[in-house]
């Protein structure tokens, strides 16, 4: 078997997903690393650093290019995480409900001592979301592991009225800005 191409410094099923459509070969060795923001730190600085720390850790420990990612969901400067409980979900999903929000999604590349990192930035659009509706959400365990509460690839699109940027970055792994990272390193092309 040959070696695989790159190492994905994620668990993440949806960034495994997209890289499979590249026809990329990669190998999966999740990143343990702290991901509290730096006081004072944007939310775009953030991702961006989680990214490329989580790349560095495990570029550390495998041979080859590391590729790390990090997503967070934005509303008036609160960054919207992975829920810790549904009282946490509910609350989250109400305050998107009938607002645009802001997904950043960061890339980063370790590969050869050279370090690159993007920055996806998206707006989504989510309709009016009642209380019984968000809670059927819960209940179908789609938002547990979902930056902002919700998946826009699963059952959570429903509530996405439009985007403006990169649907596979509110996913969790933005192609373009990818792909970018990759070729300039001289990894992959089309």
């Amino acid at each position: 078997m040959s070696r695989p191409l790159l190492t994905l410094a994620s668990g993440s099923p949806r960034r495994q997903e997209i890289l499979e459509s590249l026809g990329i070969s990669f190998a999966v060795v999740p990143a343990d690393i702290d991901e509290t923001p730096l006081d004072g730190e944007s939310p775009g600085d953030t991702v961006v650093r989680v990214a490329l720390a989580k790349a560095r850790a495990v570029a550390a420990q495998v041979p080859g290019p590391v590729l790390g990612g990090d997503t967070e969901v934005v509303l008036n400067g609160e960054v919207f995480g992975k829920p810790v409980d549904e009282a946490e979900a509910l609350a989250m999903l109400a305050k998107l409900s009938g607002k645009k929000h802001t997904v950043l999604t960061a890339v980063a590349l370790v590969a050869d001592g050279n370090e690159s990192t993007a920055l996806s930035t998206t707006e989504v659009l989510f309709r009016e979301l009642g209380p019984d509706e968000a809670r059927r959400y819960w209940q179908s365990g789609e938002p547990r592991d979902k930056a902002g509460a919700y998946a826009i690839q699963g059952l959570g699109g429903v509530f996405v009225e439009a985007i403006e940027g990169s649907y596979s970055g509110v996913v969790g792994l933005p192609v373009f800005e990818t792909a970018g990272l990759l070729r300039e390193a001289g990894i992959w092309q089309l």
